[in-house]
């Protein structure tokens, strides 16, 4: 299980435990699992896709305006970005992107 928070210049997007993460680098889409090595990578526009694992995870709801809570394990969260960047240390996952558009959450 690893922690990840998805960000923008303007808020925080998504915050919980997942399984895994699928991102589009700037060389080709990769994906992160549990106990993965340290990285820091620049992202190009493109699909983010998440798999949550068990625990609760927050996650910005735009047609409210509001932060919500969710704890579904398994459920995967798709999301489109314009770009960003992505660091990887110890299990923690840190998105900071920009231009995001949430498909399915």
């Amino acid at each position: 299980m690893m922690n990840i928070s998805v960000l923008t210049p303007d808020k925080e997007v998504f915050y919980g435990s997942i399984e895994s993460v699928k991102v589009p680098g700037v060389l080709g889409e990769f994906q992160i699992l549990k106990n993965h090595a340290p990285i820091v990578s620049a992202l190009d526009a493109g699909k983010v896709t998440m798999v949550t694992a068990k625990g609760d995870y927050q996650y910005y709801d735009s047609d409210s305006g509001a932060i919500k809570t969710g704890a579904e394990t398994g459920k995967k969260i798709t999301f489109e970005i314009a770009g960003g960047f992505i660091e990887v240390l110890k299990n923690d996952v840190a998105l900071l992107v920009r231009g995001v558009n949430v498909l399915n959450l």
